[in-house]
């Protein structure tokens, strides 16, 4: 099993990973339902975000915490819904993935997640 080593890469475990939060009626009806994402053109996203956090390559300018506190306004993400998208994300990595990179995806999705739950429950 490889290592996560290009954004070829991320493209494959950011469209595995929606696929599963997708399927999970437990948590798939933020992305249908509340944001109604349009996968297409929220995959290219993701790539550029996890790009950046992984490979240091930039390009990704939006404000994370913005977004999901806007979304969190919409409807309420619980930490059971971080855990979910957490446990999902972990699984994902893990069936594709081996090595330094994935170690650091997993923990940076962590980090993410951690602080999301934080802001989200200051803003209250």
């Amino acid at each position: 099993m490889n290592d996560i080593e290009n954004k070829e890469d991320l493209l494959f475990l950011v469209d595995e990973f929606y696929k599963k939060l997708l399927s999970d009626p437990t948590i798939s009806y933020i992305f249908t339902d509340v944001v109604k994402i349009k996968i297409e053109e929220h995959l290219p996203i993701l790539v550029t975000f996890w790009s950046q956090a992984i490979f240091n390559t930039g390009g990704y300018f939006n404000n994370l915490t913005q977004i999901h506190l806007d979304i969190s306004k919409k409807e309420f993400l619980t930490p059971e819904l971080f855990q979910i998208w957490l446990d999902h994300f972990n699984t994902t990595v893990d069936e594709l993935f081996k090595g330094e990179n994935a170690e650091k995806i997993k923990t940076q999705a962590l980090s993410i997640s951690t602080i999301m739950q934080i802001k989200i429950a200051q803003s209250k």
